[in-house]
Formats: structure tokens, sequence, C-alpha cells
């Protein structure tokens, strides 16, 4: 059965569509206006082992931040949506990715509760228009509308671009393990019984 998902949501501010399947090899197709951003979710769909397809036009004039945003609501929500009801799941996922000087581990809870932790260093200020701190709004929409634990933890790094990559690369690849099938399941991983 595939697990994909097409969803897509206008507002004033954004008009943003997505194509997401899980089971893909990691072909990107994205294009959001901020080119920063088009190659972070490129490095989280390469090492997720996902094909993203990504259409995304907002506001840029006024900020980059509706759009970041909105774009981790819809993926948030084309995650959900592709899961189903995460029987069979593997459930937890962790990535840890060096990228020169820094080293992210992202680790994720596929249980229907959203809570994102995200510690990066203290020392990234690029005064760039696309930083960790714009990216943490992106991770915060992912989780809350993706319904996940998001953990991230940037142990280290001095550019910022390298931070951040090792983030994105860590994030595709601990959500490709939490959302692989497990070999034999009857329902989703939970003494509850439910997610």
């Amino acid at each position: 059965m595939a697990r994909d998902a097409a969803v897509s949501r206008q507002t004033r501010e954004t008009k943003i569509e997505i194509q997401l399947n899980l089971d893909g090899t990691g072909r990107a197709d994205i294009t959001s206006g901020i080119a920063f951003f088009d190659h972070m979710l490129t490095a989280f769909s390469v090492h997720g082992r996902f094909d993203l397809k990504l259409m995304a036009r907002g506001d840029l004039d006024v900020d980059l931040h509706h759009t970041v945003e909105d774009v981790g609501l819809v993926l948030g929500q084309a995650l959900s949506e592709a899961l189903g009801d995460k029987t069979g799941i593997q459930r937890f996922g962790d990535g840890c990715v060096p990228m020169d000087e820094a080293l992210s581990r992202v680790t994720i809870d596929l249980c229907n509760r959203p809570f994102l932790v995200y510690h990066v260093p203290e020392n990234l200020r690029s005064g760039t228009a696309f930083d960790a701190y714009l990216a943490r709004e992106f991770f915060q929409a992912l989780c809350v509308k993706g319904g996940f634990n998001l953990h991230i933890n940037a142990y280290y790094g001095v550019n910022e671009h390298h931070v951040l990559e090792s983030i994105f690369k860590a994030l595709g690849r601990s959500l490709h393990q939490a959302t692989r099938k497990m070999d034999t399941a009857d329902g989703p991983l939970s003494s509850k019984g439910v997610l």
C-alpha cells in the first residue's frame, strides 16, 4: 500500500502544495522562493529517502517567516496523512550527522504528541535572513502538524550553514528510521495499544 500524501494550503500570505512519498528514493523537486531553505529541504529528502515535491509562494517581500512556517505545517500534515494510523512502523528514530566542524543529533517519537526540544550553539548569529532561529519555526510547525516528539541537539558548530545542514540531514535519517515498517506488527508500537 502506498504511503504518500498530497496536501495544499492557501492563505492571504502563502500558497503551498506538497506531494510526499515515504517509500521513495530521495528525489526532491523543491521551489520555495528561498534558495537556502530549498537546499535544506533537498538534504532532508535525500537523506530520508523520501520523494518530496514542494511548491511554495509566499509574501517574501514582507518576511520569510510566513513561508517557512507554512511549509512546516503542510509538510507535517502530509507526513501525518502518509503514515495513516501508524500501524507497524518503527515509531522511534535517531540520526546523528557530522558536517565539518558541526555535529547534530535528531531523535523522534511518532507518538501523536507534538513537542519540540531545540538546542543549537549560542554562538550562531549569522545575520542572514534564514538562520537557526527561523529554522526553529519550521521545526515547531512540522512536529505540531505531524504529531510527534522532535528533539534537535546541535552539539557544536561554528558555521551556521554547517549546523543547519547537519540538522536537516539528521532529521531525514531519523524520520526514515521511524517510518520504516517492522517485519511483524499487529498494531501501533505502544503498550497502550494506540498512539
